[in-house]
């Protein structure tokens, strides 16, 4: 028997790197590059702490148009461009050898591919940091996020959801307070947020609407606009712990609907939005709205069933009921994004969080585990002997009959800040 110890897993670092949007608007193609510089900073957090590391991007080259003569006739033009996927990025990292951390979302902006990489890590039997994929589909189309909320009990503000602007009439005055803030129902990185968003009638609305499916190629999802403070609540680890809460200081705007965390305020660093919305961490808060934010923000985790960590945006009305505007799954890590915000506040280096990130990834179950895998597929990390089984698995069913409820009204968008 060698006497040699077995080396620890190494942690490799899976991304995005697009070059092009197959949708949206083309200034979004900013936020979705984020993740490039985002994860070379973890990798290198990673190895200041003595780790091996390894960065794995997913990639797309552009489509290059090439002349093609089939015989007589015009010449024809022919789409070329070859893509790397998850599978093909990890190749070369065995699961029983590697950690992924998962900064994956998928290439040029399609939709729900963030979801798929999850599935696919978990089929390959990799551990890896974050959320599985079903929380991410439940939190990432936010329809089905208020759905889950409201079957919570969870506030959120009243909404509507529209295919088509055409669907836009006088019935809806009475089922939808104005003004009304309209996003995109599967998007995040406030992509699609801006002064247009917020609307103040039926018009307004049918314009927003008809920008959103056909810019966004999605249903656009209005919600009544919550006049009010904006938290962000930073939660992670098995118990979950909720992080020194953070608020967007909106005192330089006095225009209460323009309160929002707009694109602009997230990503355009030139922009005025951006220079004069800073965060407060520790949010100036007493002890019982804290207390009711910090419990709003615990059953909206529960509710998404989160795992690793997450952020959960909330606008606070003025009778002091927190709405959540949304539920961000695998929220952005970077120096200067709200999640490390939280956690330098409470005392933690950006390389012990990243580290602390990378130990909340959960350790799959292996043949020779006796016990049962709580949810998702029971993975082998190491040759099985022959004979030996895996453990059961009990299905899942997805819930059937749920129908969206009337809820109170309220604006949000996912703050990277």
């Amino acid at each position: 028997m060698s006497s040699e110890q077995p080396q620890p897993p190494g942690v490799v670092v899976l991304y995005n790197r697009s070059d092009n949007l197959v949708k949206g608007d083309a200034r979004d193609l900013i936020a979705d590059q984020g993740v490039i510089k985002c994860a070379e900073t973890i990798a290198a957090a990673l190895q200041s702490r003595g780790q091996r590391t390894a960065l794995a991007p997913i990639w797309a080259e552009p489509p290059l148009l090439s002349d093609e003569s089939p015989g007589s006739g015009p010449p024809r033009r022919r789409l070329n461009g070859r893509t790397c996927d998850v599978e093909l990025a990890l190749a070369a990292y065995p699961p029983a050898e590697w950690v992924v951390f998962n900064l994956g979302e998928g290439l040029e902006g399609r939709l729900f591919e963030e979801v798929r990489i999850a599935w696919v890590l978990e089929s390959m039997g990799y551990r890896f940091t974050g959320n599985d994929a079903e929380a991410l589909g439940r939190s990432t189309n936010k329809v089905r996020a208020k759905l889950a909320l409201a079957e919570r009990g969870v506030p959120t503000p009243a909404w509507l959801a529209f295919q088509h602007p055409n669907q836009v009439d006088e019935s809806v005055a009475g089922c939808l307070p104005f003004p009304a803030i309209v996003k995109p129902v599967a998007e995040d990185a406030s992509q699609g947020i801006g002064p247009d968003a917020v609307v103040y009638n039926l018009r307004g609305l049918r314009e927003r609407v008809a920008y959103v499916v056909e810019t966004y190629r999605q249903v656009a999802l209005a919600e009544a606009f919550v006049v009010g403070r904006e938290f962000n609540v930073s939660l992670w680890g098995d118990p979950v712990k909720v992080l020194p809460l953070s608020e967007i200081d909106f005192s330089r705007f006095s225009d209460p609907y323009a309160r929002i965390v707009s694109f602009s305020a997230k990503w355009e660093e030139e922009s005025f939005e951006y220079r004069n919305m800073p965060v407060l961490c520790p949010a100036p808060v007493d002890r019982e709205l804290g207390t009711r934010i910090t419990r709003t923000a615990r059953q909206a985790w529960a509710a998404m069933g989160c795992r690793g960590y997450a952020r959960v945006d909330m606008r606070v009305s003025p009778d002091g009921t927190p709405y959540v505007v949304e539920v961000n799954c695998n929220p952005d890590l970077s120096p200067d994004a709200g999640f490390f915000t939280a956690s330098r506040t409470a005392g933690y280096s950006y390389e012990d969080m990243v580290g602390a990130i990378v130990q909340l990834a959960p350790r799959r179950r292996t043949a020779t585990d006796r016990t049962v895998a709580r949810k998702g597929w029971a993975m082998q990390s190491r040759p099985a002997r022959s004979g030996q089984r895996l453990p059961a698995v009990q299905p899942q069913l997805w819930p059937a009959g749920m129908q969206p409820a009337a809820l109170p009204g309220g604006n949000g968008t996912r703050a990277r800040r």
